[in-house]
């Protein structure tokens, strides 16, 4: 079984800006990218622009 590394603070983001999945994946939230001010395309969970990566 693989070792879980604590979930910590990410330096230079606020709380609302991400979260953890319970496998330990940091997910960006929607108010994270509209901070950004751009769509990066690559199929965000929380896009707010829309995008949808086109499944293969």
């Amino acid at each position: 079984m693989a070792s879980r590394r604590k979930n910590k603070k990410l330096d230079g983001l606020a709380d609302e800006d991400y979260y953890y999945t319970p496998e330990g994946f940091v997910v960006f939230t929607a108010a994270y990218h509209l901070k950004r001010g751009y769509c990066c395309k690559n199929g965000c969970r929380h896009c707010p622009y829309g995008f949808k990566k086109a499944k293969e």
